[in-house]
């Protein structure tokens, strides 16, 4: 199933977006999908990282040092 969604961008953004498209030989729309979903699995990705670090914190695993010695 698809959600129609309508987003409006402000003139520089769209004209870049448009230049971007043309030259890409792409069209806007899976541009902005892809850039979607990269954005929202950098913001699962960091939501993560803050959740386990806070719990690596705990555990005193802190250093890069830590993690090795955690898991060797």
């Amino acid at each position: 199933m698809r959600t129609v969604l309508s987003v409006s961008l402000p003139e520089k953004v769209a004209a870049e977006l448009e230049a971007i498209a043309k030259a890409m030989g792409r069209n806007k729309s899976d541009i902005v999908k892809e850039s979607l979903g990269l954005f929202l699995w950098e913001t699962k990705f960091r939501n993560i990282k803050k959740e386990l670090s806070t719990k690596a914190k705990a555990a005193g695993v802190v250093t890069e040092e830590d993690v090795f010695k955690a898991i060797s």
